[in-house]
């Protein structure tokens, strides 16, 4: 912990008696001896603000009511934004369950809530960023590179199983939860109109001269460069080629119909290197193209750690809001927003939204 400008001073005084008897309060003050700094919050406690809309009459006769405040419903009791955006923090950033969601909120605030109004503040906050959500998708289907991952979860009706489809680009992050099938691919939005260039988990990276050229790549990207530099990439992309040929003359192919026989372990890589060379190495011809998919990895690991903590969610709508708030937050944060922050946004009925490329 490194020291810091205080935000708060607190002055502290001999007192008592010293051993001659005279008090210590009529002591000549020599200044400050030692200081030392300390890291604390504030107590957090819930307050019921009341907001008492006066009523005056002009002079003419005119009767004037003050205006509700900006995010205070229309309604004789309510809950104010901060808490809102809490909840919707708690459960789908924090992975808390929503039984736990309530006792945390009345644990640390006071505040008590119950589980509706947990459910409520999703669903409304889903509602509040829909537009958000059709702009990241229309932005990521723009991009030029995009990284494409799936992951199944139990969502809806007990055993049942569904898969969130996650498509993400450094800047932007949208999740779908839909079906392993093409139509679920199309009602995403983004794959029958993206035009980019696609980043999937399709090939190992423990292979030496592709691990090689990985590393040239982040390299060459952290030095400014457009591309991984010739002296680097060629003599690797030699050794790849050759790899690839060792590896499919030593594993033969097993006779039979391709589309039905079974291959031995790494054959079908292998043959993929070999005919999607350039879309395996791709990457090697620009540090615009990322070498690997962990950014969707990432994306979509929060979905399992939720899974575990909480268990199926038997709602596929509103496992759809979570994913689209999660849509939200994860852009945000590749934008340098801190969550609590933009999800007080949402409750206030004004978004945060992200900016377009050009102005990013």
């Amino acid at each position: 912990m490194a020291w810091d400008e205080p935000d708060e001073v607190a002055d502290h005084r001999p007192e008592g008696a010293c051993g001659c008897g005279a008090d210590l309060a009529d002591a000549a003050d020599l200044g400050v001896a030692r200081s030392f700094q300390q890291l604390e919050v504030p107590l957090i406690t819930a307050r019921r603000i009341q907001h008492d809309l006066r009523q005056v009459r002009c002079r003419c006769g005119r009767l004037h009511v003050a205006a509700r405040p900006e995010g205070v419903p229309d309604s004789a009791v309510s809950t104010g934004l901060n808490l809102r955006a809490l909840a919707v923090y708690l459960v789908v950033y924090q992975h808390v369950p929503v039984e736990r969601c309530q006792r945390l909120i009345a644990d640390v605030t006071g505040a008590q809530v119950w589980a509706g109004f947990v459910h409520s503040c999703l669903a409304r906050a889903a509602g509040l960023i829909a537009d958000v959500v059709r702009l990241i998708r229309t932005l990521i289907t723009a991009a030029h590179v995009a990284g494409f991952d799936e992951t199944t979860l139990r969502s809806g009706p007990a055993g049942q199983k569904r898969y969130v489809l996650a498509a993400v680009t450094e800047r932007y992050s949208l999740f779908f939860l839909g079906r392993r099938a093409l139509e679920s691919f199309r009602e995403f939005g983004i794959l029958p109109e993206f035009g980019g260039v696609v980043v999937s988990d399709r090939y190992a990276n423990s292979q030496r001269a592709l691990a090689g050229l990985i590393r040239g790549w982040h390299a060459g990207r952290d030095a400014g460069q457009r591309q991984i530099p010739p002296g680097i990439r060629d003599p690797l992309m030699r050794e790849f080629r050759h790899a690839v040929l060792a590896g499919l003359s030593d594993v033969r192919r097993v006779p039979g119909p391709k589309s039905s026989t079974a291959q031995h372990p790494g054959r079908d890589l292998l043959e993929f290197c070999r005919d999607r060379q350039d879309d395996v190495t791709r990457f090697c011809s620009g540090t615009r193209i990322w070498p690997t998919n962990n950014i969707s990895g990432r994306g979509v690991r929060p979905v399992k750690t939720q899974q575990k903590i909480s268990g199926r969610l038997t709602s596929e709508d509103a496992t759809q809001h979570r994913l689209d708030i999660r849509s939200y937050i994860d852009t945000a944060r590749k934008h340098g927003c801190n969550v609590m922050d933009i999800l007080r946004t949402v409750m206030s009925g004004a978004p945060w939204s992200p900016p377009a490329p050009a102005l990013a």
